[in-house]
């Protein structure tokens, strides 16, 4: 007769088959270590090309193939190279960036807010049409306007100079007029967020709308209009791709185009240069985004989007 497993077996068997139980705190101790371990995946990813472009901007050999990540006998030869240049002038370069793209973000952000204060507190006949109207026209990507801005910029030259190509207005309507879209969704939502009394209170003490707008709705939506100025802001003064196409002339280049030139052309081979000049135009975008940072996270996460 075949031996029956005995009690004392048969827990064994069970226990050995249950699957193993985690405390709370084993449980939120694994939870945080997976999270860590993320964190300092993506923080390396993140930091190591910053780190190895500063390094190679001050290693005297302008090689980006480099073992060391402080370099030997470092200094600034790469930095005076890139200011003393006879044939490209960074620093109009740097000024024309900050031109064309504070004025871009200027007009932008006003000429936004005016659309979004009149989205959110006026009534009027096709209003949720014109809304998913921008929304859907915000879906196709700018490239593929590309043709048509410089053929309308070609033209429009032919009667008006200073719109046409090779030139910082046609630059700055473009950006004024595209960064609209996706900036007045955002900006409508906070204002939905702001109480409608206090507009109804100002009307009945006899204050106009555009009183209303300057004095009240701006101070009250000072986040979210900063928000969208340091968004827009950095992407102007980092697009490549708009004033390469329609700007040719040396002294009118931003910033990005001409680090582009510095790398295709005379300094193809010293890297040294090209990246001391990433490391200075990345500067003012670092310095902006840590000034106003507070700014830029409760103006993303104040208010929602209504059609």
């Amino acid at each position: 007769m075949a031996n029956r497993p005995t009690s004392s077996s048969r827990s064994t068997v069970r226990a050995q088959s249950r699957p193993i139980e985690l405390s709370l705190r084993q449980r939120r101790g694994l939870s945080y270590a997976v999270r860590y371990a993320i964190a300092f995946v993506l923080i390396v990813f993140a930091f190591v090309p910053v780190v190895w472009v500063v390094s190679a901007s001050f290693n005297p050999s302008g090689s980006l193939v480099s073992i060391e990540i402080i370099p030997r006998n470092p200094g600034l030869a790469n930095y005076q190279g890139l200011f003393e240049n006879k044939y490209y002038p960074f620093k109009t370069w740097l000024l024309n960036s900050f031109k064309i793209a504070g004025t871009s973000t200027l007009l932008s952000v006003f000429s936004t807010a005016v659309a979004a204060y009149a989205l959110s507190r006026f009534k009027f006949q096709g209003r949720a049409l014109l809304m998913r109207a921008i929304l859907i026209i915000n879906v196709f990507p700018g490239i593929l306007s590309m043709i048509a801005l410089y053929t309308i910029m070609q033209q429009l030259g032919n009667h008006i100079t200073f719109l046409g190509l090779d030139s910082h207005a046609s630059l700055i309507l473009i950006y004024t007029s595209g960064a609209l879209s996706i900036n007045v969704f955002l900006v409508k939502g906070y204002l939905d967020s702001i109480p409608i009394e206090i507009d109804e209170s100002a009307l009945v003490d006899g204050a106009t709308h555009w009183q209303i707008f300057r004095l009240i709705t701006l101070p009250l939506a000072k986040p979210i209009l900063v928000t969208i100025a340091v968004l827009t802001f950095m992407a102007i003064y980092g697009d490549f791709i708009l004033p390469r196409v329609l700007l040719s002339s040396a002294d009118k280049l931003p910033i990005m185009v001409g680090l582009y030139l510095f790398q295709s052309a005379d300094y193809a081979q010293n890297w040294g240069v090209f990246t001391a000049g990433a490391v200075i135009a990345a500067l003012p975008i670092l310095l902006i985004y840590i000034l106003l940072q507070n700014y830029i996270i409760g103006g993303l996460t104040t208010g929602a989007v209504k059609l």
